[in-house]
């Protein structure tokens, strides 16, 4: 199985939308991925995130299947943090005080439990991490490949050889990468970012009854290039 996770083009939050470029994206990401074709196209039921892959669906003829653990707000309700003003709370990867600590060789000590820090076990993150398992794990069982949770590995209980995309979120996709490649939180999202529309291919290659998820390419947005879009990663910086 090849598999593409896909985030949503550049958005307008309220109302949940695209701008006109996010539009432009989309239909972009929607060439390159008609390119070769899909087999099934799931979604965040958010609205960005379904009309960034209207695009596609239309080129390929393909309903989205909804799939409602990925909507961002799951992930923004787990894997945020209070603000050092106290007044509202941000993502941990945009946040420099958690951003400090996960560098620290107590954290990169801890590994998978990472939440058991003195300065994180007030936020429950442990729940946070089993609910992503439970919610990515049932996933891709249902795809046909059955998680061995910390070994980095997937019993094939069925051949899959189609290619399947997931239209979602940055902050979704960060902690779902995260859980399905079995790298602790604070490392992956230390170190890993998604661009609008950015596309992640992994592969789950059928070796001996098991698969080990291997990243071919990460938030690669050739597709921008090839049709002339601005090339601003995330809106902020020139690549």
């Amino acid at each position: 199985m090849i598999f593409y996770y896909v985030r949503h083009g550049d958005p307008i939050y309220n109302p949940d939308s695209l701008t006109p470029l996010g539009e432009r994206q989309a239909e972009a990401v929607g060439k390159r991925l008609a390119l070769h074709g899909l087999d099934r196209v799931f979604c965040s039921p958010s609205n960005r995130a379904k009309l960034t892959a209207q695009p596609t669906c239309e080129m390929l003829k393909k309903e989205p299947v909804i799939v409602d653990f990925a909507n961002e707000g799951n992930a923004w309700a787990r894997f945020t943090t209070p603000r050092e003003d106290g007044q509202e709370r941000t993502w941990l990867f945009q946040n420099k005080k958690s951003l400090e600590l996960f560098a620290t060789p107590e954290i990169r000590a801890l590994g998978d439990r990472w939440f058991d820090h003195p300065e994180l076990v007030g936020e429950n993150y442990e729940a946070s991490v089993d609910w992503m398992y439970e919610n990515v794990d049932k996933f891709f069982a249902e795809l046909g490949f059955e998680h061995e949770r910390y070994t980095g590995r997937y019993k094939v209980t069925k051949e899959n050889n189609e290619r399947v995309a997931l239209f979602a979120h940055q902050g979704m996709g960060i902690a779902l990468l995260s859980t399905l490649l079995d790298i602790p939180y604070p490392q992956f999202c230390s170190h890993f970012d998604i661009g609008l529309t950015g596309v992640t291919v992994i592969e789950f290659a059928n070796k001996g009854g098991y698969a080990i998820p291997k990243v071919l390419t990460y938030s690669n947005d050739s597709h921008i290039y090839r049709e002339g879009l601005p090339t601003k990663y995330n809106n902020y910086v020139y690549i």
